[in-house]
């Protein structure tokens, strides 16, 4: 894949004012990707990239990285079942600042036997926060469930809806487009709709 950010602008609306120019001070792209295995598991991958348009040096002896080369280059694989638990975990790291951040990614091994669902989010914070492991790797966690989700509706598209036990679509409420309140809620399950703030 070419890695060139220009072909990937977001598609942000102008800005007020010809007169505002601004200059590029950092670029970072996150790339995450899901895939099923031959074996009946899941992968998921995420790799962060940082470059900067000018030589970074970095502080208390680390390196010095020319103009629009990689800061950081880095990585992590979740392996899981159907049932959102993590199997095995795999890091990389290929570019950083300092000759221990590798080292980092190691503490990641302590994710094996959790399950990405309710509660990930604030696991992983309390296993892998502060200086118990590389912050760039452990940013990327709580994204790569949610595509670990996606990866997973692609596999169970022709299944029956997930309810809880009063029959209500776990869908609702789970993000903005499926609030109770709304218009999708009230045309696909109406006897769950919620009538808005304010409103009979």
């Amino acid at each position: 894949m070419q890695d060139d950010h220009a072909s990937t602008a977001p598609a942000f609306p102008p800005r007020p004012g010809a007169e505002i120019t601004r200059e590029e001070l950092h670029w970072r792209r996150i790339d995450m990707r899901g895939f099923q295995r031959s074996d009946g598991l899941f992968e998921v991958e995420g790799t962060v990239t940082d470059r900067k348009p000018r030589v970074f040096v970095a502080v208390s002896g680390g390196k010095t990285v020319p103009a629009h080369q990689p800061i950081h280059h880095m990585g992590v694989r979740l392996v899981f079942d159907e049932t959102m638990l993590v199997h095995d975990v795999q890091t990389f790291t290929d570019a950083a600042p300092y000759n221990q951040c590798p080292e980092g990614g190691r503490a990641l091994d302590s994710l094996k036997g959790l399950r990405m669902t309710g509660g990930w989010s604030k696991q992983v914070r309390s296993l892998l926060g502060g200086e118990r492991s590389c912050t760039h790797l452990m940013e990327l966690l709580s994204p790569l469930a949610t595509v670990a989700i996606q990866s997973l509706s692609a596999v169970n598209s022709g299944r029956p809806l997930r309810v809880d036990e009063n029959g209500r679509p776990l869908k609702i409420d789970s993000c903005y487009a499926y609030g109770a309140e709304r218009q999708l809620v009230q045309t696909l399950w109406p006897q769950f709709h919620r009538p808005a703030k304010g409103q009979d």
